[in-house]
Protein backbone atom coordinates (compact mmCIF):
# COMPACT_ATOMS: atom_id res chain seq x y z
CA UNK A 1 0.00 0.00 0.00
CA UNK A 2 1.40 3.35 -1.16
CA UNK A 3 -0.45 5.66 1.61
CA UNK A 4 -2.26 5.01 4.06
CA UNK A 5 -4.33 8.41 4.91
CA UNK A 6 -6.70 9.04 2.40
CA UNK A 7 -9.05 12.65 2.77
CA UNK A 8 -10.25 11.75 6.51
CA UNK A 9 -8.23 9.57 7.84
CA UNK A 10 -7.33 5.63 7.49
CA UNK A 11 -10.46 3.95 6.36
CA UNK A 12 -10.79 0.39 4.72
CA UNK A 13 -12.76 -2.78 5.30
CA UNK A 14 -12.26 -3.60 9.06
CA UNK A 15 -10.01 -6.92 9.64
CA UNK A 16 -8.83 -6.79 5.74
CA UNK A 17 -7.60 -3.39 4.75
CA UNK A 18 -7.82 -1.91 8.20
CA UNK A 19 -6.18 -4.76 10.37
CA UNK A 20 -5.26 -4.45 14.50
CA UNK A 21 -1.98 -4.79 13.02
CA UNK A 22 -1.99 -1.46 11.16
CA UNK A 23 -4.06 -0.40 14.19
CA UNK A 24 -1.21 -0.91 17.14
CA UNK A 25 0.81 0.64 14.08
CA UNK A 26 -0.79 3.43 14.00
CA UNK A 27 -1.20 4.19 17.56
CA UNK A 28 2.45 3.72 18.38
CA UNK A 29 3.48 5.97 15.24
CA UNK A 30 0.54 8.70 15.95
CA UNK A 31 1.19 8.93 19.60
CA UNK A 32 5.29 9.49 18.64
CA UNK A 33 4.44 11.65 15.82
CA UNK A 34 2.38 13.99 17.92
CA UNK A 35 3.48 14.00 21.02
CA UNK A 36 6.86 13.92 20.64
CA UNK A 37 7.71 16.90 23.04
CA UNK A 38 5.21 15.25 25.41
CA UNK A 39 6.39 12.92 28.90
CA UNK A 40 3.49 10.63 29.46
CA UNK A 41 1.09 12.40 26.75
CA UNK A 42 -2.90 11.99 27.27
CA UNK A 43 -4.82 10.34 24.20
CA UNK A 44 -8.37 11.07 23.79
CA UNK A 45 -10.12 8.01 22.07
CA UNK A 46 -14.02 7.83 21.03
CA UNK A 47 -15.82 5.34 19.12
CA UNK A 48 -18.72 5.05 16.90
CA UNK A 49 -21.12 1.99 17.00
CA UNK A 50 -19.32 -0.79 14.21
CA UNK A 51 -19.10 -4.32 15.11
CA UNK A 52 -14.89 -3.79 14.25
CA UNK A 53 -14.78 -0.65 16.65
CA UNK A 54 -13.76 -2.66 20.18
CA UNK A 55 -10.98 -4.80 18.31
CA UNK A 56 -9.20 -1.73 16.85
CA UNK A 57 -9.69 0.15 20.10
CA UNK A 58 -7.75 -2.88 21.32
CA UNK A 59 -4.99 -2.49 19.02
CA UNK A 60 -4.51 1.41 19.11
CA UNK A 61 -4.53 1.21 22.96
CA UNK A 62 -1.71 -1.28 22.45
CA UNK A 63 0.10 0.73 20.29
CA UNK A 64 -0.21 3.94 22.37
CA UNK A 65 0.50 2.21 25.78
CA UNK A 66 3.35 1.20 24.42
CA UNK A 67 4.93 4.23 23.77
CA UNK A 68 4.13 5.45 26.90
CA UNK A 69 0.87 7.43 26.49
CA UNK A 70 -2.18 7.04 28.70
CA UNK A 71 -5.32 6.45 27.23
CA UNK A 72 -8.80 7.78 28.08
CA UNK A 73 -11.63 6.05 26.51
CA UNK A 74 -14.40 8.52 25.87
CA UNK A 75 -16.58 5.51 24.73
CA UNK A 76 -19.27 5.69 22.15
CA UNK A 77 -19.51 9.76 21.03
CA UNK A 78 -19.79 11.46 17.83
CA UNK A 79 -16.29 12.32 15.61
CA UNK A 80 -16.60 16.20 16.69
CA UNK A 81 -17.10 15.66 20.34
CA UNK A 82 -13.43 14.48 20.41
CA UNK A 83 -12.56 17.17 17.88
CA UNK A 84 -14.19 19.58 20.91
CA UNK A 85 -13.43 17.67 24.04
CA UNK A 86 -9.46 17.15 23.00
CA UNK A 87 -9.16 20.68 23.38
CA UNK A 88 -11.33 21.65 26.08
CA UNK A 89 -9.73 19.10 28.68
CA UNK A 90 -6.23 19.57 28.00
CA UNK A 91 -5.91 16.13 26.05
CA UNK A 92 -2.21 15.78 23.63
CA UNK A 93 -4.61 14.27 20.66
CA UNK A 94 -7.60 12.37 19.78
CA UNK A 95 -8.49 9.90 17.85
CA UNK A 96 -11.74 8.79 16.28
CA UNK A 97 -12.48 4.89 15.24
CA UNK A 98 -15.18 5.49 12.47
CA UNK A 99 -15.92 5.28 8.94
CA UNK A 100 -18.23 8.15 9.14
CA UNK A 101 -21.16 7.53 6.72
CA UNK A 102 -19.91 3.83 5.02
CA UNK A 103 -21.41 0.60 5.29
CA UNK A 104 -20.81 -1.26 8.93
CA UNK A 105 -17.74 -3.59 7.23
CA UNK A 106 -15.71 -0.32 7.05
CA UNK A 107 -14.14 1.93 9.25
CA UNK A 108 -11.40 4.24 9.84
CA UNK A 109 -9.31 5.77 12.35
CA UNK A 110 -8.82 9.48 12.20
CA UNK A 111 -6.67 11.39 14.72
CA UNK A 112 -6.79 15.06 16.05
CA UNK A 113 -4.18 16.96 17.27
CA UNK A 114 -3.84 19.00 21.04
CA UNK A 115 -6.39 22.06 19.15
CA UNK A 116 -8.97 19.68 17.96
CA UNK A 117 -8.41 19.73 14.29
CA UNK A 118 -7.57 17.16 11.97
CA UNK A 119 -3.73 16.14 11.01
CA UNK A 120 -2.04 18.44 7.69
CA UNK A 121 -0.61 16.63 5.35
CA UNK A 122 2.64 16.86 6.37
CA UNK A 123 1.83 14.91 10.01
CA UNK A 124 -0.08 12.17 8.57
CA UNK A 125 3.27 11.73 5.99
CA UNK A 126 5.18 11.47 8.82
CA UNK A 127 3.17 8.91 9.93
CA UNK A 128 3.41 7.27 6.89
CA UNK A 129 6.85 7.06 6.87
CA UNK A 130 7.32 5.70 9.94
CA UNK A 131 4.69 2.58 9.11
CA UNK A 132 5.28 2.03 5.66
CA UNK A 133 9.05 2.21 5.94
CA UNK A 134 9.74 0.59 9.10
CA UNK A 135 11.37 3.26 10.80
CA UNK A 136 10.49 1.76 14.46
CA UNK A 137 13.74 2.52 15.65
CA UNK A 138 12.63 6.11 15.77
CA UNK A 139 10.03 5.24 18.69
CA UNK A 140 10.55 4.51 22.16
CA UNK A 141 9.46 1.38 23.53
CA UNK A 142 8.50 2.47 27.10
CA UNK A 143 9.62 0.22 30.11
CA UNK A 144 8.72 -0.43 33.77
CA UNK A 145 6.32 2.46 34.72
CA UNK A 146 7.01 4.55 31.88
CA UNK A 147 4.12 2.31 29.90
CA UNK A 148 0.53 4.12 29.43
CA UNK A 149 -2.43 3.38 31.31
CA UNK A 150 -6.14 2.86 29.74
CA UNK A 151 -8.68 4.77 31.76
CA UNK A 152 -12.37 5.01 31.04
CA UNK A 153 -13.72 8.70 31.28
CA UNK A 154 -17.30 9.77 30.83
CA UNK A 155 -17.17 13.24 28.71
CA UNK A 156 -20.61 13.05 26.80
CA UNK A 157 -22.44 15.11 29.42
CA UNK A 158 -19.45 17.73 28.48
CA UNK A 159 -19.99 18.29 25.26
CA UNK A 160 -23.73 18.19 25.37
CA UNK A 161 -24.03 21.48 27.78
CA UNK A 162 -20.98 22.98 25.23
CA UNK A 163 -23.64 22.16 22.13
CA UNK A 164 -26.89 24.01 24.21
CA UNK A 165 -24.84 26.94 25.05
CA UNK A 166 -24.07 27.82 21.61
CA UNK A 167 -27.54 28.91 21.47
CA UNK A 168 -27.71 31.99 23.89
CA UNK A 169 -30.39 30.81 25.94
CA UNK A 170 -32.84 29.00 22.70
CA UNK A 171 -35.71 27.57 23.39
CA UNK A 172 -37.28 24.71 21.16
CA UNK A 173 -40.09 24.40 23.28
CA UNK A 174 -43.70 23.75 20.51
CA UNK A 175 -41.40 22.30 18.13
CA UNK A 176 -41.81 18.60 16.96
CA UNK A 177 -38.76 17.00 15.53
CA UNK A 178 -38.28 13.65 13.73
CA UNK A 179 -34.34 12.74 14.49
CA UNK A 180 -32.57 9.74 12.56
CA UNK A 181 -29.27 8.88 14.28
CA UNK A 182 -28.49 6.25 11.46
CA UNK A 183 -28.06 3.74 14.44
CA UNK A 184 -24.68 5.36 14.80
CA UNK A 185 -22.62 7.77 17.40
CA UNK A 186 -25.36 10.13 18.01
CA UNK A 187 -28.24 7.92 19.25
CA UNK A 188 -27.88 8.91 22.69
CA UNK A 189 -26.53 12.40 22.44
CA UNK A 190 -28.88 14.57 19.92
CA UNK A 191 -32.41 13.35 21.01
CA UNK A 192 -31.48 14.36 24.58
CA UNK A 193 -29.97 17.46 23.38
CA UNK A 194 -33.27 18.62 21.83
CA UNK A 195 -35.31 17.03 24.67
CA UNK A 196 -33.60 18.94 26.83
CA UNK A 197 -34.13 22.29 24.78
CA UNK A 198 -37.43 21.89 25.00
CA UNK A 199 -38.68 19.95 21.19
CA UNK A 200 -40.90 17.05 21.55
CA UNK A 201 -39.20 14.11 20.05
CA UNK A 202 -39.41 11.17 17.60
CA UNK A 203 -36.63 9.63 17.36
CA UNK A 204 -35.83 6.57 15.02
CA UNK A 205 -32.74 4.60 14.06
CA UNK A 206 -31.87 4.32 17.69
CA UNK A 207 -31.05 0.79 18.17
CA UNK A 208 -27.33 0.15 16.82
CA UNK A 209 -26.10 -3.77 16.96
CA UNK A 210 -23.58 -3.19 15.13
CA UNK A 211 -23.67 -4.24 11.58
CA UNK A 212 -27.19 -1.62 10.82
CA UNK A 213 -24.96 1.45 11.31
CA UNK A 214 -26.33 3.97 8.26
CA UNK A 215 -28.20 0.79 6.85
CA UNK A 216 -30.86 2.45 4.97
CA UNK A 217 -31.44 4.96 7.33
CA UNK A 218 -29.12 8.33 8.23
CA UNK A 219 -28.25 11.32 6.01
CA UNK A 220 -27.53 8.98 3.03
CA UNK A 221 -30.61 6.98 3.05
CA UNK A 222 -33.82 9.64 4.32
CA UNK A 223 -36.85 7.66 2.80
CA UNK A 224 -37.29 6.51 6.52
CA UNK A 225 -37.51 10.09 8.07
CA UNK A 226 -39.39 11.29 5.50
CA UNK A 227 -41.91 9.02 6.23
CA UNK A 228 -41.91 9.55 10.14
CA UNK A 229 -42.15 13.41 9.59
CA UNK A 230 -45.57 13.40 7.24
CA UNK A 231 -46.91 10.32 9.18
CA UNK A 232 -46.07 12.28 12.85
CA UNK A 233 -46.69 15.65 11.47
CA UNK A 234 -43.79 17.08 12.89
CA UNK A 235 -42.63 20.69 11.70
CA UNK A 236 -39.39 18.67 10.40
CA UNK A 237 -36.98 15.95 9.88
CA UNK A 238 -33.28 15.99 11.36
CA UNK A 239 -30.66 12.78 9.89
CA UNK A 240 -27.31 12.53 10.76
CA UNK A 241 -24.40 10.21 9.62
CA UNK A 242 -22.76 7.34 11.76
CA UNK A 243 -20.30 9.32 13.28
CA UNK A 244 -22.97 12.74 12.98
CA UNK A 245 -20.05 15.45 11.35
CA UNK A 246 -22.65 15.67 8.76
CA UNK A 247 -26.50 16.71 8.53
CA UNK A 248 -28.95 16.67 6.54
CA UNK A 249 -33.07 17.90 7.08
CA UNK A 250 -36.47 16.94 5.63
CA UNK A 251 -38.89 19.93 5.77
CA UNK A 252 -42.73 19.00 6.70
CA UNK A 253 -43.69 18.04 3.45
CA UNK A 254 -41.11 15.37 3.85
CA UNK A 255 -38.47 17.10 1.33
CA UNK A 256 -35.04 16.97 1.58
CA UNK A 257 -33.10 19.98 2.40
CA UNK A 258 -29.31 19.54 1.60
CA UNK A 259 -26.82 20.81 2.87
CA UNK A 260 -26.14 23.52 0.06
CA UNK A 261 -29.56 24.96 1.90
CA UNK A 262 -28.82 24.68 4.98
CA UNK A 263 -25.56 26.72 4.69
CA UNK A 264 -27.08 29.29 2.75
CA UNK A 265 -29.32 29.76 5.56
CA UNK A 266 -26.91 29.73 8.26
CA UNK A 267 -24.37 32.49 6.42
CA UNK A 268 -27.67 34.87 5.52
CA UNK A 269 -28.38 34.32 9.04
CA UNK A 270 -24.98 35.33 10.19
CA UNK A 271 -24.82 38.17 7.57
CA UNK A 272 -27.99 39.87 8.83
CA UNK A 273 -26.53 39.63 12.34
CA UNK A 274 -22.94 41.18 11.14
CA UNK A 275 -21.69 37.98 12.01
CA UNK A 276 -20.40 36.27 8.26
CA UNK A 277 -16.61 36.89 8.52
CA UNK A 278 -15.35 38.72 5.12
CA UNK A 279 -19.04 37.96 3.72
CA UNK A 280 -18.02 34.80 2.38
CA UNK A 281 -19.07 31.17 2.46
CA UNK A 282 -16.82 28.38 1.41
CA UNK A 283 -18.18 25.47 -0.55
CA UNK A 284 -16.68 22.51 -3.09
CA UNK A 285 -16.88 22.07 -6.15
CA UNK A 286 -19.87 19.93 -5.83
CA UNK A 287 -22.15 22.58 -4.51
CA UNK A 288 -25.24 22.72 -6.98
CA UNK A 289 -25.25 25.69 -9.21
CA UNK A 290 -28.44 27.48 -7.89
CA UNK A 291 -26.10 28.34 -5.00
CA UNK A 292 -23.51 30.19 -6.82
CA UNK A 293 -27.00 32.03 -7.85
CA UNK A 294 -28.52 32.46 -4.61
CA UNK A 295 -25.58 33.99 -3.20
CA UNK A 296 -24.83 35.95 -5.72
CA UNK A 297 -28.57 37.74 -5.12
CA UNK A 298 -28.03 37.58 -1.18
CA UNK A 299 -24.70 39.47 -1.53
CA UNK A 300 -22.46 36.67 -0.33
CA UNK A 301 -18.99 35.75 -1.63
CA UNK A 302 -18.44 31.90 -2.51
CA UNK A 303 -14.98 30.29 -2.04
CA UNK A 304 -14.95 27.58 -3.80
CA UNK A 305 -12.54 24.44 -3.15
CA UNK A 306 -12.11 20.81 -4.15
CA UNK A 307 -13.99 18.22 -1.93
CA UNK A 308 -13.23 17.74 1.55
CA UNK A 309 -13.99 19.10 4.71
CA UNK A 310 -9.97 19.42 4.94
CA UNK A 311 -9.72 21.52 1.98
CA UNK A 312 -12.98 23.44 3.01
CA UNK A 313 -11.33 24.11 6.72
CA UNK A 314 -8.05 25.01 5.06
CA UNK A 315 -9.49 27.85 3.11
CA UNK A 316 -11.41 29.08 5.92
CA UNK A 317 -8.54 29.17 8.67
CA UNK A 318 -6.02 30.74 5.69
CA UNK A 319 -8.67 33.47 4.97
CA UNK A 320 -10.32 33.75 8.46
CA UNK A 321 -14.12 32.60 7.01
CA UNK A 322 -16.46 31.53 9.47
CA UNK A 323 -18.57 28.99 7.66
CA UNK A 324 -18.01 26.43 4.84
CA UNK A 325 -19.33 23.10 4.30
CA UNK A 326 -20.36 20.31 1.65
CA UNK A 327 -23.48 19.45 0.30
CA UNK A 328 -23.58 16.35 2.12
CA UNK A 329 -24.15 18.23 5.12
CA UNK A 330 -20.77 18.35 6.62
CA UNK A 331 -20.80 21.84 7.81
CA UNK A 332 -18.18 23.78 9.50
CA UNK A 333 -18.83 26.41 12.20
CA UNK A 334 -15.52 27.67 13.39
CA UNK A 335 -16.79 30.30 15.56
CA UNK A 336 -18.10 27.20 17.39
CA UNK A 337 -16.19 24.10 16.23
CA UNK A 338 -12.66 23.03 14.68
CA UNK A 339 -14.55 20.06 12.35
CA UNK A 340 -17.83 19.59 10.87
CA UNK A 341 -20.50 18.83 13.42
CA UNK A 342 -24.16 17.63 12.69
CA UNK A 343 -25.42 18.12 15.96
CA UNK A 344 -24.06 21.71 16.51
CA UNK A 345 -25.26 22.57 12.82
CA UNK A 346 -29.02 21.16 13.21
CA UNK A 347 -29.44 23.09 16.41
CA UNK A 348 -28.32 26.49 14.94
CA UNK A 349 -30.80 25.85 12.03
CA UNK A 350 -33.55 25.01 14.51
CA UNK A 351 -32.71 28.21 16.28
CA UNK A 352 -33.10 30.22 12.77
CA UNK A 353 -36.55 27.84 12.33
CA UNK A 354 -37.99 28.82 15.09
CA UNK A 355 -36.91 32.66 15.56
CA UNK A 356 -38.39 33.09 11.88
CA UNK A 357 -41.65 31.15 13.01
CA UNK A 358 -41.82 30.31 9.42
CA UNK A 359 -42.02 26.70 7.68
CA UNK A 360 -39.19 24.89 6.62
CA UNK A 361 -40.37 24.64 3.17
CA UNK A 362 -40.32 28.49 3.32
CA UNK A 363 -37.22 28.91 4.14
CA UNK A 364 -35.97 26.73 1.43
CA UNK A 365 -37.25 28.30 -1.20
CA UNK A 366 -33.84 30.72 -0.40
CA UNK A 367 -32.29 28.64 -3.69
CA UNK A 368 -33.50 27.07 -6.92
CA UNK A 369 -31.99 23.65 -6.92
CA UNK A 370 -30.61 22.96 -10.68
CA UNK A 371 -31.73 18.86 -11.25
CA UNK A 372 -28.14 17.13 -10.42
CA UNK A 373 -26.96 13.43 -11.14
CA UNK A 374 -24.64 11.72 -9.09
CA UNK A 375 -23.30 8.09 -10.21
CA UNK A 376 -20.91 5.83 -9.03
CA UNK A 377 -18.51 3.81 -11.05
CA UNK A 378 -17.00 1.16 -9.25
CA UNK A 379 -13.25 0.82 -9.58
CA UNK A 380 -10.49 -0.50 -7.81
CA UNK A 381 -8.11 2.12 -5.85
CA UNK A 382 -5.07 1.72 -7.71
CA UNK A 383 -6.70 2.39 -11.12
CA UNK A 384 -8.91 5.54 -9.96
CA UNK A 385 -6.59 7.91 -11.35
CA UNK A 386 -6.07 6.58 -15.01
CA UNK A 387 -9.53 7.98 -16.03
CA UNK A 388 -7.66 11.07 -16.54
CA UNK A 389 -5.32 10.03 -19.01
CA UNK A 390 -8.06 7.66 -21.30
CA UNK A 391 -8.51 9.50 -24.85
CA UNK A 392 -11.74 7.67 -25.04
CA UNK A 393 -13.27 8.80 -21.32
CA UNK A 394 -12.44 12.21 -21.85
CA UNK A 395 -13.65 12.42 -25.71
CA UNK A 396 -17.03 11.11 -23.97
CA UNK A 397 -16.56 13.92 -21.31
CA UNK A 398 -16.12 16.57 -23.83
CA UNK A 399 -19.18 15.30 -25.53
CA UNK A 400 -21.26 15.51 -22.71
CA UNK A 401 -19.89 19.07 -21.78
CA UNK A 402 -20.54 20.87 -25.51
CA UNK A 403 -24.46 19.35 -25.50
CA UNK A 404 -24.50 21.16 -21.94
CA UNK A 405 -23.53 24.37 -23.56
CA UNK A 406 -22.72 26.09 -20.61
CA UNK A 407 -26.46 25.53 -18.78
CA UNK A 408 -24.49 22.74 -16.80
CA UNK A 409 -21.21 20.85 -16.10
CA UNK A 410 -19.83 17.75 -16.01
CA UNK A 411 -17.51 16.57 -12.80
CA UNK A 412 -15.56 13.52 -12.67
CA UNK A 413 -14.19 12.70 -9.05
CA UNK A 414 -12.32 10.04 -7.47
CA UNK A 415 -13.64 8.72 -4.19
CA UNK A 416 -10.89 9.81 -1.67
CA UNK A 417 -12.20 6.65 1.13
CA UNK A 418 -13.71 3.99 -1.55
CA UNK A 419 -13.11 2.13 -4.82
CA UNK A 420 -15.26 4.46 -6.74
CA UNK A 421 -15.38 7.18 -9.32
CA UNK A 422 -17.73 9.79 -8.90
CA UNK A 423 -19.44 10.59 -11.96
CA UNK A 424 -21.42 14.34 -11.41
CA UNK A 425 -23.82 16.17 -13.76
CA UNK A 426 -25.96 19.24 -13.58
CA UNK A 427 -28.09 20.35 -16.42
CA UNK A 428 -31.54 21.89 -16.75
CA UNK A 429 -33.32 17.93 -18.27
CA UNK A 430 -33.23 15.59 -15.25
CA UNK A 431 -33.55 13.01 -17.76
CA UNK A 432 -31.02 14.14 -20.01
CA UNK A 433 -28.22 13.88 -17.48
CA UNK A 434 -29.48 10.94 -15.81
CA UNK A 435 -29.02 9.19 -19.38
CA UNK A 436 -25.36 10.85 -19.90
CA UNK A 437 -24.13 10.54 -15.91
CA UNK A 438 -25.03 6.67 -16.55
CA UNK A 439 -23.32 6.55 -20.25
CA UNK A 440 -20.38 7.68 -18.22
CA UNK A 441 -20.02 5.86 -15.42
CA UNK A 442 -20.53 2.57 -17.56
CA UNK A 443 -17.71 3.78 -19.51
CA UNK A 444 -15.21 4.10 -16.90
CA UNK A 445 -16.45 1.19 -15.38
CA UNK A 446 -15.59 -0.99 -18.56
CA UNK A 447 -12.54 0.90 -19.78
CA UNK A 448 -10.91 0.56 -16.34
CA UNK A 449 -11.77 -2.97 -14.87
Amino acid sequence: MGKLFGTDGVRGVANKELTCELAFDLGRAGAYVLTETKQKPKILIGKDTRISCDMLEAALCAGLTSVGADVYLAGVVTTPAIAHLVKSHGFDAGIMISASHNPYEFNGIKFFNSQGFKLSDQIEEKIEDIILNKKWDEVPHAQFDAIGRVNKVDLKKDYQEYLKSTLNGASFKGLKIVIDCANGAAYKIAPEVFEELGAEVVVINNQPDGTNINKECGSTHLKMLQQEVVKNKADFGIAYDGDADRTLFVDEEGNTIDGDKIMLLLAQNLKQQGRLSRNTLVVTVMSNMGLFVAAKELGINLEVTKVGDRYVLEKMLENGYSIGGEQSGHIILLDFATTGDGILTSLQLTKIIKESGKKLSDLAKIMRVYPQVLVNAKVENRKKDLYSKDPVILEAIKKVEEKLNGKGRVLIRPSGTEPLIRVMIEGEDYEEIKKDADNLASLIESRLS
